[in-house]
């Protein structure tokens, strides 16, 4: 299986035509098609659905389309990371949870720039679950997770400060018109609360029992869509401060009393060996932080 091929096959899925995508790769269309129609019997599956105007995939195909797009993002990446000269050049990608300590990472990332200014930062904001995964596949060289975290699998360095727990409301609610929050405010209401893995334990801990006494309506992965879900009435999201900005718009935060926190974790994976652009991003947050 040629890399060269799953080319082929990520511009077929990409445009859905075989003729659109033969003209981006600058092939004929013989060419692509024979190519795909080869490796289907390669893999011995069908890949795709024909004889309908668009070319769709079949449920092996949308499998094997993920798995082609994180092949070759990978191949993309170690090859540009590979391809230096005496500056160090190449990319880092960083998985992050929504926290206000990311201005660390921020703040080292412009340092960097400063001192290698072909390196090209990636950052994809997401959860810990995702991080644990695209960690482990290499997608992600390090990871930004909020505490409680399980570290076992990954080096790790703590960044400073910690984002306290609270609750998102509308302007509206009598909830807004308070100073803080007792855990017991949440009895009896609709709550929308992050889906990673690990938040019902949260939860759990701050509560010294099983039993929730509120009503979870929704999950998020990202706090500004859950914030739009807030305004439309759907219910109170549970969130730590500082991500959201409220100046001007309809909602509020307010903090839990007694204070509730979570510190964060730059994560990468143990034994892993890092790109030079990885390792020199990595010497200058440790360097940063000292």
């Amino acid at each position: 299986m040629e890399l060269r091929v799953l080319r082929y096959f990520q511009a077929v899925v990409r445009e859905k035509n075989i003729s659109k995508a033969a003209e981006q790769l600058h092939v004929s269309q013989p060419a692509v098609s024979r190519q795909l129609k080869n490796l289907e019997d390669e893999l011995g599956i069908t890949l795709f659905e024909r004889g309908s105007r668009n070319i769709e995939l079949t449920n092996s195909g949308e499998y094997f389309a993920s798995q082609v797009n994180q092949i070759l993002y990978l191949t993309d990446k170690t090859l540009k990371n590979i391809q230096e000269d005496q500056d160090i050049h190449g990319s880092i990608t960083i998985g992050s949870a929504e926290a206000r300590s990311f201005i660390n990472i921020a703040q080292s990332l412009n340092a960097l720039k400063n001192n290698y200014p072909n390196i090209q930062a990636n950052i994809i904001s997401t959860n810990a679950d995702d991080i644990r995964f695209n960690l482990k596949s290499g997608v992600f060289d390090f990871g930004v997770v909020m505490e409680p975290a399980d570290k076992r699998e990954y080096d790790f360095l703590s960044l400073p400060g910690e984002s306290r727990w609270g609750l998102l409301v509308p302007n509206s609610s009598p909830l807004s018109k308070k100073d803080h929050l007792l855990l017991d405010d949440l009895k009896g209401n609709d709550i929308i609360i992050s889906g990673q893995t690990g938040m019902m334990d949260l939860l759990n801990s701050w509560y010294g029992e099983s039993t929730k006494k509120f009503n979870i309506v929704a999950t998020y992965n990202l706090l500004y869509n859950a914030s739009l879900l807030v305004s439309a009435g759907l219910g109170y999201a549970l969130c730590l401060d500082g991500i959201v900005n409220t100046n001007q718009s309809d909602l509020t935060f307010i903090p839990f009393e007694p204070r509730h926190t979570s510190g964060t974790s730059l994560v990468w994976r143990k034994s892993e060996r890092l790109s030079v652009a990885a390792d020199a991003f990595l010497k200058q947050i440790t360097s940063d932080l000292e």
